[in-house]
């Protein structure tokens, strides 16, 4: 079992990459791999709605979207992090999930979700819930933990002295990797989830 962990901030070193380390720590407790993948600090292009990737499988756009959607394909479990910006995620992280869940969705699908974001104080509920929404439209189960997934301060010496966010992300590693493991167990037995009938588009595409 193995969970990528996206520090979707472009400091590589600050808030966020803090609580996703506290995250691997946890889940490296529970007997689960993990890999902390960073954005990077240079500009991710948007969505430009081109429809290439659905001829040809991939994105045009050739900036880390495929390379983290080859890791992708091995995962059973994603952390997303990201920085809150004005009350919402950054514009990178925006960019960046845009572009995996249209071009890649299907790689991502039925594996297991979590969002993290990292404020200084306020707007962090919003920004989580930006991230909660590409899991909840691709049939993802969404982990939770015993608060809102969220770590605060200006700086990873900040995020340290947050006790209470580091327990969270423990408690969020914790319920990721029994979740992983339930669903191991429930393959072996052969359970599946059944879909009845095929998607009906409600806006009159033709």
């Amino acid at each position: 079992m193995k969970v990528i962990l996206v520090n979707g901030s472009p400091i590589k070193n600050g808030c966020c990459e803090r609580a996703l380390e506290e995250i691997a720590a946890a889940l490296k407790a529970d007997g689960v791999d993990s890999l902390i993948y960073w954005l990077g600090d240079k500009p991710i292009a948007d969505c430009k709605a081109c429809g290439y990737c659905k001829v040809k499988g991939e994105c045009v756009i050739k900036d880390g979207v495929q390379d983290f959607l080859a890791l992708a394909k091995d995962a059973d479990g994603f952390v997303f992090a990201g920085p809150v910006y004005y009350a919402g995620i950054s514009g990178g992280l925006k960019s960046f999930l845009d572009r995996v869940f249209y071009s890649g969705g299907h790689i991502l699908k039925g594996k297991l979700g979590a969002a993290v974001v990292s404020s200084r104080r306020a707007g962090s509920t919003s920004a989580f819930d930006d991230i909660n929404k590409f899991f909840s439209i691709n049939e993802m189960p969404i982990v939770t933990s015993s608060y809102w997934n969220e770590v605060h301060g200006y700086s990873r010496e900040d995020v340290e002295k947050d006790e209470e966010g580091l327990f969270t992300m423990r408690v969020l590693a914790h319920n990721m990797a029994y979740l992983l493991k339930a669903l191991e167990l429930a393959k072996e037995k052969g359970i599946t989830k059944t879909i009845e009938g095929k998607k009906s588009l409600t806006n009159f595409i033709r």
